[in-house]
């Protein structure tokens, strides 16, 4: 595993740091990760543990499913798991939750609601998955009007990124999938959900991604980054 040097700096932001430049800090790079457990069978507990860590690592954010929300968000908002964090202070990560997920294929209806639910209970940003037999036939019409449904059914400060499943897809139709997201007001794009078995992210995914969106949204890969090394290669794609 590659070794990140300690020490504050500056984030990045969700662009590639760019041939030459040095690699993000330990606590930079934490602040590029969504703190992420989205097993189903994941209890109370296992979700508060998770939110324990998130403030000790100084991530950016946790991903949880819609039903775990407003744990986490009671977490980071009131005073911290063990009170030793001030009410009146910044929360300690923002709250992340997944619409129409893992499969994509809820209707649309259901998907505003679902995230108009998990905002209400305190969610930040939301994680939406398209249906990817839209994408596999390349139906972007179709696309683009849920993830525009979507970007309606919550407020404008709720960051919306939307999950393209990219290991299904040639770079031609990540391309068309992210123009449909960035037309329909998405602020990010991201790879993919982590349980398809095609597999997750991939550094040709997150370049063809990073190719589409020139800068304007961000990019989030998501599946099977596991080591400081692949996280820094992640980063220099995109």
């Amino acid at each position: 595993m590659t070794t990140i040097p300690d020490g504050e700096g500056r984030p990045t932001g969700s662009g590639g740091s760019g041939s030459g430049s040095a690699p993000p800090r330990r606590a930079e790079l934490a602040r590029m990760i969504d703190h992420t457990l989205l097993r189903p069978e994941a209890t109370g507990e296992e979700i508060l543990a998770l939110c324990t860590e998130a403030t000790e690592l100084g991530v950016a954010a946790v991903c949880v499913a819609p039903t775990h929300v407003y744990l986490a968000a009671a977490a980071t908002r009131r005073g911290g798991l063990d009170g030793t964090r001030d009410q009146s202070d910044d929360p300690a990560f923002a709250v992340a939750s997944v619409i129409g997920f893992p499969h994509g294929t809820h209707l649309t209806v259901v998907k505003a609601e679902e995230a108009r639910r998990a905002v209400a209970d305190g969610a930040d940003e939301i994680d939406l998955v398209i249906d990817p037999a839209c994408a596999m036939e390349e139906n972007w019409r179709s696309i683009e009007t849920e993830i525009a449904s979507i970007r309606l059914s919550v407020p404008s400060h709720v960051i919306l990124k939307v999950i393209i499943e990219s290991a299904l897809l040639p770079d031609a139709s990540i391309t068309a999938a992210c123009r449909a997201a960035e037309a329909a007001g998405a602020e990010f794009v991201k790879t993919s959900t982590g349980f398809h078995p095609a597999g997750g992210a991939s550094l040709r995914a997150v370049r063809a991604m990073a190719a589409a969106v020139g800068g304007r949204l961000g990019i989030k890969a998501s599946g099977g980054i596991r080591t400081a090394e692949q996280a820094l290669a992640f980063i220099e794609a995109g």
